[in-house]
């Protein structure tokens, strides 16, 4: 039998699966997604000339608005959202700070190899992950060329000042990025471009690409911008201006 390597994926997922339950049992089905209108395709713009390398605006942000916790253990720490130093190795070029996140691909690996559909792309454009459906097998996370996936190792719970509009995620499953959903579902930007606008310099923006007269679409059709890893044709939505 030849296999391609997405079909031995799902095959092993599908096993590990069925290994977890007892014979009889099924999985619960997750309840009923959010749907969102396909009119709409949300989307990021990072100008990196902006991005001061010691600003931690927007990954302070994300962690606040969205319950991410650290456990002192550098191996296992949750990120949303982190900062990378991108160097020349040439030396041609002074090197630049850049946020890197889950950067909703319109055609996204992490969906592709899921076995349990945890994984999932909304209509416009938003990548999750069902936490009711997520069985931590992080075929996802081997997928996704960002690494901007994360497993949660240890039991959380919401801290003083923790965000209850957003769930807690339990142990063993798999969490990321959202461009804060359920913010930009009530009309608003996301926490880590909200807070760079506010309290940085202003270098993250955020916008529907479909609508012609909204900022995003205006500066990436009229200034030069590049996506990470455009080669594996995946058109992320999250674009770069000087990187």
């Amino acid at each position: 039998m030849n296999m391609d390597r997405r079909s031995v994926l799902g095959l092993g997922g599908v096993v590990a699966a069925s290994a977890m339950i007892a014979p009889g049992i099924h999985l619960i089905a997750a309840p009923e997604r959010t749907e969102a209108s396909g009119q709409s395709r949300w989307a990021m713009l990072v100008d990196v000339n902006k991005c001061d390398s010691d600003c931690t605006a927007c990954t302070t942000a994300c962690r606040q608005e969205n319950n991410v916790p650290t456990f002192d253990d550098p191996q296992r720490d949750i990120h949303w959202i982190r900062k990378v130093e991108l160097k020349d190795k040439k030396g041609k070029r002074p090197s630049v700070s850049l946020p890197v996140l889950c950067n909703h691909c319109e055609h996204p690996p992490c969906v592709d190899v899921c076995p349990t559909e945890a994984s999932f792309i909304r209509k416009d454009g938003i990548v999750l992950v069902d936490k009711h459906r997520c069985i931590g097998c992080r075929y996802c996370m081997i997928a996704c060329p960002y690494k901007a996936r994360s497993l949660v190792y240890h039991a959380t719970e919401l801290s003083e000042n923790g965000n209850a509009d957003v769930p807690i995620r339990g142990k063993g499953v798999v969490e990321k990025c959202t461009f804060c959903v359920h913010l930009v579902d009530q009309g608003k930007k996301p926490a880590c471009v909200d807070a760079c606008q506010k309290d940085g310099n202003g270098a993250m923006i955020f916008g529907d690409l479909n609508d012609g007269q909204s900022e995003i679409s205006k500066r990436v059709h009229e200034i030069r911008t590049q996506t990470m890893r455009a080669d594996l044709g995946l058109n992320p939505a999250v674009h770069y201006q000087g990187l």
